[in-house]
């Protein structure tokens, strides 16, 4: 059994009696400025320990998320109308979407991009296979021409008043013309506006009655709208609730569509409403027009990771457009990349951001407005787009774990004078590098050895220089003695 006296011997520390220690003043100011070294030291290395270490590199793109990349965007069109919006998508390997509707929403807006009402279900426009009659004949006029004097007296006057907006140069409208003046005359003759007068066919000439068309929000020709009076006009600012017409164009078609809308009209009221609503969502041959000419659409969409471009623009195939009359001004309020993140991933990424770029959203606030002109007809504003991704990870417990990916990009955008119709192109490439940057947490064992080192360096500095200080001192005072003597 080892003794007391024996184990002692090993003590790393041994102590000197109280009796042979003196305390003294510069001792004791050492002390003080030695210990409060000691917490700042401390302090900055706590500091140290608990900040993020980072380390970036780029590297071949290594993405997880497969050959798709997501694009979420809410874009704000104050000139261009809902019904004829459409979001189209092609690539570099041939891949063309056009009219994209399964993801992308809509929302009529009017000039200072308030939603004028709710969601404009437009869907894919019906495709027109009889433009007109297989044999057009000449037909005198059967429907009334109409103007900005008299069109509100008419559309007050009769239960159900159709108009064709038509403009003489388009191919679309001159096919139309023939069998919409006869249709205008058989239903005359079956509908006398004297004695029944419960529905009329007109038209309104759009490079004649240009405000006239601009104020029912006219931009593809033709366009045949359906006014009908009493409870199914709505008044709302000014714009009246009304519907397009998407179907057939010939005699027979366009007849059978008249006599269905007059088959209506002995019902009550509210059944009318009604009625109406359920067409709305079961007939594709009519469908709610607009009633703004401004167009809020947002969504998302899914491409390839190869480059390719995300297009807003005026499209039907069974209308023509005066391309002088388009306008694709628009104000961004998102146009960014990637998949959204989680709250957990957000969470992180919020604890991160300082260490990240930041700028996955260089769009988003910005506007781009072209006044109409005699200059400015015609524009088409293009934005190119150079993404590239980041990933951000953190080595925990010697593992890898993934904390976000964000996908940043540069913007350049500019106006294009066209003799077509104008369009909004965003033109993205995607980058084969990525830029990876690894958080490296410190160790706390080292944490720990960098505070004792501080601790006993600060004690032992302190009283090295105490040391140096006593003595200095002590001599001193002996050279004054032997001075004395």
């Amino acid at each position: 059994m080892i003794s007391s006296s024996k184990l002692k011997s090993v003590d790393f520390y041994r102590k000197i009696p109280r009796d042979l220690t003196e305390a003294s003043l510069s001792g004791a100011g050492l002390s003080i400025v030695a210990a409060l070294a000691m917490v700042f030291l401390f302090g900055m290395e706590l500091s140290s320990y608990l900040a993020v270490n980072t380390t970036t590199s780029v590297i071949v793109d290594r993405s997880s998320d497969g050959e798709f990349l997501r694009i979420d965007f809410n874009m704000s069109f104050p000139a261009l109308s809902c019904e004829f919006a459409s979001v189209d998508v092609s690539d570099v390997l041939g891949t063309n979407r056009l009219n994209i509707t399964k993801t992308v929403r809509k929302f009529s807006i009017d000039r200072n991009l308030v939603p004028t009402g709710s969601e404009f279900h437009s869907g894919p426009i019906p495709t027109v296979n009889k433009h007109g009659d297989d044999v057009e004949e000449y037909h005198a006029d059967g429907s009334v021409a109409l103007s900005s004097r008299n069109f509100d007296s008419y559309s007050h006057q009769y239960p159900i008043l159709v108009v064709n907006f038509y403009a003489p140069w388009c191919y679309w409208s001159n096919r139309l013309k023939p069998s919409w003046e006869k249709t205008a005359k058989i239903i005359k003759e079956r509908y006398d506006p004297e004695m029944d007068g419960r529905i009329l066919l007109a038209k309104v000439d759009c490079t004649e009655e240009g405000e006239l068309c601009k104020r029912h929000h006219i931009q593809g020709y033709p366009s045949i709208r359906i006014f009908r009076k009493g409870s199914d006009m709505k008044e709302n600012q000014g714009h009246h609730d009304h519907e397009s017409y998407y179907g057939e164009r010939d005699t027979d078609s366009l007849v059978a569509a008249m006599e269905t809308y007059v088959g209506n009209l002995p019902k009550e009221a509210h059944m009318l409403a009604l009625d109406d609503k359920s067409n709305k969502t079961v007939d594709p041959a009519k469908r709610p027009a607009p009633m703004t000419s401004g167009c809020r659409v947002e969504g998302f969409v899914r491409v390839k990771k190869v480059p390719g471009s995300v297009i807003i623009s005026a499209r039907s195939g069974s209308h023509s457009f005066d391309p002088s009359q388009i306008n694709v001004s628009h104000y961004v309020t998102q146009f960014s990349f990637g998949n959204r993140l989680s709250p957990n991933m957000f969470s992180e990424l919020k604890r991160l951001i300082p260490y990240v770029g930041g700028h996955h959203d260089r769009l988003a606030g910005q506007s781009y407005i072209v006044k109409h002109g005699d200059n400015n007809a015609n524009v088409t504003i293009e934005h190119y787009l150079q993404i590239v991704k980041t990933e951000l990870v953190t080595l925990r417990s010697s593992k890898e774990l993934k904390v976000f990916e964000e996908y940043e990009y540069t913007a350049h955008s500019s106006l294009v004078h066209s003799f077509y119709v104008p369009v909004v192109k965003f033109h993205f490439e995607p980058s084969p590098m990525q830029v990876l940057v690894t958080e490296l947490p410190k160790s706390f064992s080292h944490f720990i050895t960098n505070v004792c080192a501080i601790i006993g360096g600060v004690f032992t500095v302190a009283g090295i220089l105490d040391s140096i200080l006593h003595n200095t001192l002590r001599l001193v005072k002996k050279v004054e003695l032997g001075k004395d003597i």
